[in-house]
């Protein structure tokens, strides 16, 4: 029998050369799926190669003897954007169907290959991923509601609408306090530094202002001094030219002046020559202008007395001004153009504005959003205490249920100290340190018999009493959790009886909501399943692996009731577990020991 396929969760499931599997394949329904076979037959095996692929440690001792490496792949359906943006982030894609592709490989030698999506990638980005994919509770795993963060955002899921709208209006008061009391760090740390900008601004204005140079000055003056610093050189040589253009008879210009009388004889004999003829009317044209050009320059060479030193003093003074703008190291490209730089300074200005007003204005908006954030942090924090009474005393039922009678749950909400973050809020009198999440410490723990005050889960449970705690909340938060599977292995451990058959039930309670796979030995808990997965001991492969129903599942549970396949009492049993099951699951959720929540 192959399941049908679900829209959410683990769809396939590929496994080659690890621990005593050689070959494997899988796949997986939605609702609860059950692994079972005797001891030492793999089951476990098909745990670890989930946990390779949902980047759990690689370990060389995995791979089969035999096999160059072990290696795994996982297929998973998903509707989470966040898993899409993840799966993007790192270079893969989603399958056409809108799956994505797991897979591990761990060489003998030791080196270890990730890819997701089609693209090579560190472990530990699965493990970012696979935290969105499955929720993985094994004896020897740390559960990700044992982490204190988890424990919030788990409890908030639990309290629903109640909490959501004040804690999204609360982080936003938060951040743009945040945000505002970051401004007016930076404008008071940055304050003498801004100061200092604009007073060598103001001074370089008020030098532009004070100099007035006009555009394109200094390289005219340029010019003019060197002109006039070799005035003698250039009057010779001006005189020289013009003389050569006019000067008597042999000039340039007579001597054009009779080469183009000759040709304008000749051209009355021949036609051609009157454009030759023409031309040289022009040069003589010409030459005549160029010799009154060079009068004209020569008029006006002569500078008036001092006129050199004056240009060289205002050469010498538009010349600081210039290096003064440039050693601002504000806009080096307008140096040479003090008019454009004026302006930009003029605007820079502008914006270093009045550093006090505007300390005073940040500061009454931090006041302001104090208040607010204070308001939402107290209305918060009393909402999650609310729910974390209904939240305990739900779990505490479930742990009655499951053969925990004598533990309960509580789930602590503290209030942080003041000094303990970035930012104190007043609550209700007493300042409290505040974060995005509010001003909350959350914690679940256990109390037992055997202790009076409340421990973390991680230290006050077995590896068996402790997934059955996370059985207990997953159920009590089912519906609410974004992970779509999650896996249990040996969580009926030290439980049998009617206790097996409500830690089964309450297996059967939570596929309603998501995909749930469990890997044990109890045919109580098997006889809820919705598919029931046997592995034959020995080499597994993919003939040792085989979905069970109808007469073959109940074989299965008479050998997990008595060991005996064959066994006509233990196949009675059996046939009347899957009908108490079958029962239980038209019922309800039992009414003994867990109320409705």
């Amino acid at each position: 029998m192959t399941p049908p396929r679900t829209g959410r969760g683990l769809v396939e499931l590929s496994i080659r050369g690890v621990g005593v599997i050689d070959t494997a394949e899988w796949e997986w329904g939605p609702g609860l799926t059950v692994i079972t076979g005797e001891t030492g037959a793999g089951k476990t095996m098909v745990l670890t190669g989930l946990s390779l692929i949902l980047g759990g440690p690689s370990d060389p001792g995995l791979v089969r003897a035999g096999h160059d490496a072990a290696v795994v792949e996982g297929r998973f359906s998903v509707d989470d954007p966040l898993v899409a943006e993840l799966v993007g982030e790192a270079g893969g894609s989603l399958d056409e169907d809108g799956s994505v592709v797991l897979a591990r490989s761990v060489a003998a030698a030791g080196r270890s290959r990730a890819h997701l999506g089609g693209r090579t990638v560190p472990a530990g980005t699965l493990e970012r991923l696979g935290s969105r994919l499955v929720a993985v509770h094994g004896q020897d795993d740390q559960h990700r509601l044992l982490r204190p963060s988890q424990q919030r955002a788990a409890l908030d899921r639990f309290a629903g609408a109640q909490v959501d709208d004040v804690r999204a209006a609360y982080r936003g008061t938060y951040d743009e306090l945040l945000d505002t009391l970051r401004q007016r760090a930076d404008v008071i740390a940055h304050a003498a530094d801004r100061a200092r900008e604009a007073a060598g601004l103001r001074e370089a204005v008020e030098a532009i202002d004070r100099v007035a140079p006009a555009m394109g000055e200094e390289e005219a003056l340029r010019v003019e001094a060197g002109r006039l610093a070799h005035a003698d050189e250039i009057l010779r040589s001006v005189v020289t030219a013009r003389e050569a253009l006019v000067a008597d008879d042999d000039s340039a210009t007579a001597a054009l002046a009779s080469a183009a009388s000759s040709v304008a004889r000749a051209a009355e004999r021949d036609p051609y020559l009157r454009q030759v003829g023409e031309r040289m009317e022009r040069l003589t044209a010409e030459s005549v202008d160029l010799a009154a050009d060079l009068s004209r320059y020569l008029d006006g060479l002569d500078a008036e007395p001092g006129r050199l030193d004056d240009l060289e003093e205002r050469r010498g003074v538009l010349g600081d001004l210039r290096r003064r703008l440039e050693r601002t190291g504000a806009w080096p490209e307008l140096a040479t153009d003090p008019a454009a730089w004026r302006e930009a300074a003029a605007e820079r200005l502008g914006s270093l504005g009045d550093d006090a007003a505007l300390v005073a204005g940040l500061d009454a908006r931090v006041a302001d959003l104090l208040t607010q954030a204070a308001r939402l942090a107290g209305d918060l924090s009393r909402a999650r205490r609310r729910h974390a009474d209904r939240l305990a005393g739900a779990v505490t039922e479930e742990l009655g249920a499951l053969a925990m009678g004598s533990t309960r749950l509580v789930v602590d909400v503290r209030r942080r100290p003041a000094g303990s973050t970035e930012v104190d809020l007043d609550i209700d009198g007493t300042p409290c340190g505040a974060d995005r999440h509010g001003v909350d410490d959350i914690e679940f723990l256990l109390v037992t018999r055997d202790a009076s005050e409340g421990r973390p889960l991680a230290k006050s449970a077995s590896g068996g009493e402790r997934s059955r705690v996370m059985l207990a909340l997953e159920v009590v938060f089912a519906g609410t959790d974004p992970v779509p599977a999650f896996v249990f292995d040996e969580v009926d451990a030290g439980v049998g009886g009617k206790a097996a058959i409500e830690v089964g039930h309450r297996l059967a309670i939570l596929a309603r909501s998501a995909q749930v796979i469990v890997v044990t030995h109890l045919a109580q808990v098997a006889a809820f399943a919705d598919h029931h997965v046997v592995v034959r001991p020995g080499t597994v492969t993919a003939s040792s692996i085989s979905y069970v129903e109808g007469e073959e599942r109940v074989t299965e549970l008479a050998r997990m009731l008595s060991g005996q396949e064959e066994s006509a009492a233990a196949a009675a049993h059996a046939a009347e577990l899957l009908g108490l099951a079958a029962e239980r699951m038209a019922a309800g959720r039992s009414t003994a020991g867990s109320g409705k929540h």
